[in-house]
């Protein structure tokens, strides 16, 4: 038996220096030979923990066998078996706490790189085979009409997964491309765009008809995609709506909520302005508000952007950020600053209307909350100012309010949430389902993805 190497394979990534200023990927991902090395790592386990980890119910010892025995196109096919954004999944997943954190091979040594490995699979298949492949089900005319709202990870998922099905499938998406969140809030250098538009193309190719610019609510009601024939609906519109400070001076120029300053650089080409036609503003001295992936996505765009200060204000401490760790540490080797049990209390300005500073009080840990994470207490006269000319706000954000308001009968819960059914994912309406966070609240992209699977199942179980 080969002797088991006892840490992860290393990767490549851009240097710290190098990448600061430009916003290509970070990680430069496995070669052939690395990728091979680090798939031989796996123990392939009769009983293997991680596949209960996986929401897509990935078979995880089966792709990495494939990839073991250096047959990467017999890989990505089982990979796709259950997971149709892999690509994605490879590069944004928390496969830490997920299928990597209960790895047999954790229990002695580092766990196996599997979101790597998932990743390396991905690009094989695109780098060998630049047209996409893909079968779209057959049409035996017993599939049905089915809308997908959302073009998220959610979105695409249940769209995916109920062509596959053979049912047809239109998806509606209010903006002018699609993918969602993936698409706006997540920056080049963690998801390029190339890699999200392959995998919106496999989509479509599974047989779904993508249609952007439609806004269900507004453009069109359920009333009337019920009236073109749609006998079930799936709701993927996600948490797009910002949650603020609710403090003084947010109305300030040079004030962002972490969606509109993601929006505009992802999706709206700011930072190429003026070729692009959407400025931002390129501030000097940039604070973050908050400790969660999109609070690092922001802070690590603003230092792209020319910032000469970056600092992410939290009001807990390293130990109970929401980040992921790569996210973070990230962060720091590229100079992001961290102010730490911080929390702000007013945004200053000057006469003309523009952010010049901040005040903020110092805290310390109490009692765990309900989230299980200490409380932060404000101390006593520990009050300060820091200067700063830009502000982004990523405390968070809600359900996008928008359908759940012009359809009576779907109920929402006190936080704006789709209220469904936990095992089906079937709202108070019958023929729709909803899943992703505008049924469970902000969350990853997998876990999106895997209330989509199920969502899918029971809508063909209800259909038929």
């Amino acid at each position: 038996m080969a002797t088991i190497q006892p840490k992860k394979t290393p990767i490549a990534e851009q240097t710290a220096e190098l990448r600061r200023v430009n916003f290509n990927e970070v990680c430069l991902g496995y070669t052939e030979e690395e990728a091979v090395a680090e798939a031989k790592r796996c123990l392939f386990c009769k009983r293997p923990p991680c596949v209960p980890g996986c929401p897509v119910e990935i078979d995880i010892p089966g792709f990495i066998k494939c990839i073991a025995e250096r047959d990467f196109l017999g890989a990505i096919k089982k990979l796709k078996e259950k997971n149709n954004l892999p690509g994605i999944c490879g590069r944004v997943c928390p496969q830490e706490t997920q299928c990597e954190g209960p790895c047999t091979l954790s229990k002695k040594y580092e766990p196996v790189n599997i979101g790597k490995l998932e990743r390396f699979a991905a690009d094989w298949e695109m780098q060998n085979f630049p047209q996409v492949q893909a079968e779209s089900a057959s049409k035996n005319g017993k599939g049905k009409k089915i809308a997908v709202v959302g073009s998220g990870p959610a979105g695409l998922t249940a769209a995916a997964d109920l062509a596959r099905m053979g049912h047809n499938v239109s998806l509606f998406e209010a903006l002018h491309e699609p993918g969602g969140v993936l698409i706006y809030g997540i920056p080049e250098f963690r998801l390029p765009k190339a890699v999200l538009r392959r995998e919106v193309e496999y989509v479509q190719k599974l047989g779904v008809d993508i249609h952007t610019s439609n806004i269900i609510g507004v453009t069109l009601s359920i009333d009337d995609l019920i009236g073109r024939g749609f006998k079930a609906i799936f709701i993927g519109t996600g948490a797009g709506l910002p949650y603020f400070l609710n403090i003084p001076g947010e109305n300030l120029n040079g004030v962002y909520s972490a969606n509109e300053f993601l929006t505009r650089v992802n999706l709206m080409r700011a930072y190429q302005f003026p070729k692009y036609g959407t400025p931002i503003r390129k501030g000097k001295k940039v604070a973050v508000i908050g400790a969660g992936n999109t609070a690092m996505d922001a802070a690590r765009i603003s230092l792209r952007l020319g910032a000469e200060e970056v600092t992410i204000v939290y009001r807990r401490s390293f130990t109970e950020m929401p980040a992921r760790i790569e996210e973070i540490h990230h962060a720091e080797e590229e100079g992001i600053q961290f102010k730490l049990l911080t929390a702000p209390l007013a945004i200053l300005g000057n006469n003309d209307g523009w952010v010049v500073g901040m005040r903020c009080q110092q805290m310390e840990l109490g009692e765990p909350d309900s989230s299980g994470r200490r409380r932060p207490v404000p101390i006593a006269g520990a009050e300060f100012e820091i200067e700063i000319d830009t502000m982004i706000n990523a405390v968070g954000q809600g359900p996008n309010p928008l359908l759940p308001r012009y359809t009576p009968g779907l109920k929402v819960d006190k936080y704006g949430r789709i209220i469904v059914d936990p095992a089906t994912f079937q709202t108070t309406i019958p023929y729709i389902y909803a899943g992703g966070d505008i049924a469970t609240g902000e969350g990853t992209v997998i876990a999106a993805m895997g209330n989509a699977k199920v969502a899918a199942r029971s809508i063909d179980t209800y259909l038929k």
